[in-house]
């Protein structure tokens, strides 16, 4: 007797499509998983009847390595995420404070109640950059400290003397989430030494993600690294046969295909750039983006009404401003034509 539900084909027909060029919300990568990491995918499925491993000592292994860490130092998690519920559970407790900015990646609001935490918001500036003077102040008394690089949704970076700065002012037993999303995308001029400043400030744990520039955003893999102290607290937390089987298999393919990956990483901070100068030239400022995004400031515009009813899927704001997923060339189109 058949199980009543959606049959394959209807459970098929919900997956979203690989390529849309009118998906321009969530930041995802443009393109389909490189050819050979779908291959090395497919090939992983056959074991789909197994367990991965009960923890993931291999997947820690692999990525330390890549990133230039001892193991000790590596969390692994069910995407950013899931290794920043990981950091909060493991060093606050309900009704600590932790500080972030006003706007931010939707996630940390929702990972704040999750903790029972009490937020702070700190606005940003109107070019949408960090005030750390305030920030410095909030996290006096704070269990966490948020800071994104490139910024979610501003797409903005702060120069490594002011983050420099800004980590020698945050009390010692607060913790600094630095948020590396999106530090692919950053030219190598604007990458700081995640491994040597962690080795500097036992309190920083750097969250990175293999959603946007690796393009694997469905199979939810995210990782961290931190002083060796720290993370042997946080792999506490590791959740048991939290990471899927294919997801090792991924990344080792991954880093395989880093050239043709690259490759994709520059045709997509071209198209960026290409996006920005149009909008630049149609007379709409659009913060100084390092990202795979831009992000208008309200500003007067109504952005939302700009894009509703023209099938642009973007994230819009409270505050009336709006981030827009950089796609193909068709995408920009459909984004060029709507602001005109």
């Amino acid at each position: 007797m058949a199980t009543p539900g959606l049959d394959v084909a209807a459970a098929m027909g919900t997956l979203p499509r690989a390529t849309d060029p009118m998906a321009l919300s969530l930041n995802e990568n443009p393109f389909p998983p490189l050819p050979a990491v779908r291959s090395a995918l497919v090939a992983s499925v056959e074991a789909a009847n197994r367990y991965p491993e009960f923890l993931p000592e291999r997947m820690r292994t692999l990525i330390a390595a890549h990133v230039g860490v001892h193991r000790e130092q590596m969390i692994v998690g069910v995407g950013a995420t899931g290794v920043i519920m990981q950091v909060l559970r493991t060093v606050t407790s309900p009704g600590d404070r932790i500080v972030m900015t006003s706007p931010t990646f939707d996630g940390y609001p929702i990972f704040a109640h999750m903790a029972r935490l009490v937020s702070h918001t700190v606005p940003l500036d109107v070019h949408g950059h960090h005030d750390f003077a305030s920030l410095i102040e909030a996290a006096a008394d704070a269990s966490v400290v948020v800071l994104c690089r490139p910024h979610n949704p501003t797409g903005t970076i702060e120069s490594a003397a002011d983050v420099e700065r800004f980590l020698r002012c945050v009390p010692h037993d607060t913790v600094v989430l630095l948020d590396e999303a999106y530090v692919e995308f950053l030219a190598p001029g604007h990458i700081i030494d995640g491994p040597e400043l962690v080795e500097r400030y036992p309190n920083v744990v750097v969250v990175r993600t293999f959603s946007k520039a690796y393009g694997l955003a469905g199979l939810r893999i995210g990782y961290g690294f931190c002083a060796a102290e720290l993370a042997r607290r946080l792999w506490t937390m590791q959740l048991p046969f939290g990471i899927g089987i294919t997801g090792l298999v991924a990344v080792a393919a991954c880093y395989e295909a880093e050239v043709e990956l690259r490759q994709r990483i520059r045709l997509i901070t071209s198209e960026r750039r290409y996006l920005r100068r149009r909008l630049r030239s149609m007379g709409v400022y659009s913060t100084d983006s390092h990202a795979n995004f831009v992000y208008l400031p309200p500003r007067g515009r109504p952005w939302r009404e700009v894009f509703d009813g023209t099938g642009l899927q973007v994230r819009n704001y409270a505050d009336g401003g709006v981030r827009i997923t950089v796609g193909d060339r068709r995408s920009t189109r459909s984004v060029l034509a709507a602001l005109r």
